[in-house]
């Protein structure tokens, strides 16, 4: 019969088939108990996946390595690894890549943030998307207004995402990459799921999406300062910040906080783009300020940042059968979001 020395060190030479290390390197020999009166050796593995083909056949490993070296009985538990041991070997899902959280890849994050809804925060962050790819970069987006969400329609996404075994592989249209929460809920339901569950859906946005090695991750945060953007702010390594305003005092009092949350989380503020800014008429060439004036600077001033846009009020080409928020290339705003996308790059 062994002794749980003997066992541990028999133990330690086994990979994690998920981070292809030992488990001596992974600490992943969690307890090991020898009852010699029993004839049995109980075992507790921490591993980086659970509930996994891979998982059953390092059982069946695991118990034979026991079993020829005398062991008669073994029982076998598994446990999930501790988040900090993952992101060391910056993997979670064994694929041979580094995830998005382990600060170990290419790609930028630039996260688009507003005060409060229905300043067109989502539409800067689609259209921001199509912009970058159409220079060339390699583009994702999360759609992190996991309450809100609204990238699917606004790209004008009808089919969902697929699974390449036990990965999500994200849509792509117009040339980005996206994932949402809107892909995994029936007919535009509302999502009445408390904060920890959406933390961890929000989480496998970051981790099991088979992205592409992608330049940019463009993440549509949900509106003000509550526990989900802050969770955001949390999850990723670093980011850069567009905080989206109208040109309403208002507004543009409140994306301050926005604003200071990024800031005050580590993340940079890289600009503030004024939506809404002026209706111009195509009769009389005129601007009409309908949401009045200055917000947009005096949130730059205050943010210490650049006002690098002011959008007019305006819509998309009309497409038959389609209502997507993408302007097209020929379009005046389409301009607009080329110098954003400029920037942003130059920016970071």
């Amino acid at each position: 019969m062994l002794t749980k020395e003997e066992v541990i060190e028999r133990l330690n030479e086994v990979k994690d088939p998920f981070l292809h290390k030992t488990l001596e390197e992974t600490g992943g020999v969690v307890e090991v108990l020898v009852k010699e009166e029993k004839q049995h050796v109980s075992v507790k593995i921490a591993i980086a996946k659970l509930n996994t083909a891979e998982q059953m056949q390092l059982q069946q490993e695991i118990v034979n390595i026991l079993k020829q070296a005398g062991v008669p009985t073994v029982g076998l538990r598994f446990t999930q690894l501790p988040e900090e041991v993952l992101q060391k070997f910056g993997t979670e899902n064994g694929n041979g890549k580094a995830t998005l959280l382990s600060g170990k890849t290419k790609t930028k994050f630039l996260a688009i943030a507003s005060g409060k809804g229905g300043v067109g925060k989502s539409t800067v962050t689609v259209n921001t998307a199509v912009a970058l790819a159409r220079l060339g970069k390699k583009v994702g987006i999360i759609d992190a207004d996991i309450y809100g969400f609204s990238v699917p329609d606004m790209m004008g996404v009808t089919n969902r995402p697929t699974l390449k075994g036990n990965r999500i592989v994200p849509v792509k249209r117009h040339g980005v990459q996206m994932i949402s929460m809107g892909f995994f809920v029936e007919d535009n339901s509302p999502v009445v799921w408390r904060g920890p569950r959406l933390g961890k859906m929000l989480k496998s946005f970051f981790t099991e999406v088979e992205w592409d090695d992608l330049d940019y991750l463009l993440l549509d945060l949900p509106p003000g300062t509550g526990d989900m953007a802050l969770s955001v702010h949390n999850l990723i390594p670093s980011s850069k910040e567009l905080i989206v305003t109208t040109p309403h005092p208002t507004a543009a009092f409140v994306a301050a906080r926005a604003g200071q949350m990024a800031i005050n989380t580590n993340h940079g503020v890289i600009g503030v783009i004024e939506n809404m800014a002026y209706f111009e008429s195509k009769v009389t060439g005129e601007r009409e300020y309908v949401f009045g004036q200055g917000g947009g600077e005096k949130l730059a001033e205050e943010l210490d940042t650049a006002l690098i846009a002011q959008l007019p009020l305006a819509q998309p080409y009309k497409e038959e059968n389609s209502h997507a928020s993408i302007y097209q290339e020929d379009h005046p705003l389409s301009n607009a979001y080329q110098e954003i996308a400029s920037y942003v790059i130059k920016n970071f």
